[in-house]
């Protein structure tokens, strides 16, 4: 959600315009196609005049077009199709996506490329840039774009990416500042599994329920949580780093100097190593495909491997479950293509090591897959775009 300008002070007729204004655009791009003005006042609760004013400065930005109907107040107001765009960029350890949306945080295309690894941030927006190119984002005749969302898969403190040993090539980057020199737009900069978190709550599993954790387990671990219908971030920016719990301080050292995390028994490289020379279809080049289909095959290697790691998820999983209760877990990333051979593991050891009054939790597949990041980019942007006006932007 948008916040207030810079230049409105807390409680000034400035920020509460601006806040009602948020209100309306939030339930514009969430609400459906097309609202009454009259629809628009009974939902937020603000007054018809009030409603009329914020539709009138919405649609003298060009955020809004208005459809004449039955008096002024049965006008239905819509958002712009020509009010401009958000782009959207999920970078991973071997992978770049990016995609176009809408100011409804609706995605209109979208383009994926793998990559060997190792890039350096300048690399990787630059071919960011050019898919985004290739998608005509940045031509003459698309609406101008608005706002970028920016996932990464690190933690972000004040805008600085951490964890040397996590995304080397982002490793003290000021990541929004980056992004905006290359994209020339402003930037919103976060954890990609926070942004699956958001897309999953706003689209996904979690639709419908004011608090979910999700789940991303990849080459890393991370968590998104989500509470009171919105992310929960911590002090510095970087809740949710599940993947660096301790489940056993004399087990393998984990990328990040220490032992026995989480991730270094439940992440894609654990299960490869498990299984490297094993699978006689891709001999020491096992990934988490080929696992998936030799374990549903029957082999029995693949089978443990898959249900080790997911046991070990649940324990993990149980942490979080006691402390935050939330109403469901969300697994995505690339080990949620396992499907039940990795989640009924995982409930069975949220149940082993779970309070019992939290202990049947449902942990189900994430809706968006792959897309689940990429989704929650798209959002990010829609929804922090300023309503204010048509350049600035609203860092919340």
């Amino acid at each position: 959600m948008s916040s207030p300008s810079p230049s409105a002070a807390p409680g000034s007729p400035g920020s509460l315009r601006s806040a009602n204004q948020s209100r309306v655009v939030r339930l514009l791009r969430e609400g459906g196609e097309s609202w009454t003005q009259a629809d628009l006042a009974r939902a937020t609760g603000l007054a018809p005049a009030t409603v009329s004013t914020i539709v009138r400065d919405l649609h003298d930005h060009g955020l809004v077009d208005v459809v004449p109907g039955s008096g002024r107040r049965g006008a239905a107001v819509r958002l712009s199709s020509s009010a401009g765009t958000v782009i959207g960029i999920d970078f991973g350890h071997s992978h770049v996506a990016v995609a176009v949306g809408d100011l409804a945080g609706n995605v209109i295309s979208e383009d994926r490329h793998h990559t060997g690894g190792g890039e350096d941030h300048r690399e990787a927006l630059a071919l960011a840039h050019a898919m985004l190119e290739g998608l005509g984002a940045f031509s003459d005749e698309s609406p101008h774009v608005r706002a970028v969302g920016l996932g990464l898969p690190a933690p972000i403190a004040d805008e600085l990416v951490e964890g040397d040993a996590i995304f080397p090539g982002w490793h003290g980057v000021n990541a929004r500042k980056a992004a905006e020199a290359v994209l020339g737009c402003p930037a919103l900069v976060e954890n990609d599994a926070n942004l699956g978190a958001l897309a999953e709550h706003r689209v996904g599993a979690g639709r419908g329920h004011a608090s979910s954790v999700f789940i991303k387990t990849s080459s890393g671990v991370g968590a998104g949580i989500i509470i009171d219908g919105e992310l929960f971030r911590g002090a510095g920016g970087t809740a949710g780093e599940i993947g660096h719990l301790t489940l056993d301080d004399q087990g393998p050292v984990c990328r990040c100097g220490k032992r026995g995390c989480l991730e270094a028994y439940t992440s894609t490289p654990f299960v490869q190593q498990q299984l490297a020379g094993q699978l006689p279809e891709t001999p020491g080049q096992t990934d988490v495909d080929t696992v998936v289909a030799a374990a549903r095959d029957g082999n029995i290697a693949a089978r443990r491997a898959l249900e080790e790691a997911g046991l070990h998820l649940g324990r993990g999983l149980a942490s979080i479950v006691n402390l935050l209760n939330p109403a469901l877990v969300a697994v995505g990333g690339d080990m949620a293509r396992a499907g039940e051979l990795l989640l009924e593991p995982a409930r069975i050891g949220l149940r082993r090591y779970a309070l019992d009054s939290v202990a049947s939790t449902p942990i189900v597949a994430g809706e968006l897959g792959a897309r689940a990041s990429l989704v929650g980019a798209i959002l990010l942007a829609a929804e922090n775009t300023d309503v204010s006006s048509a350049s600035s932007f609203a860092t919340t």
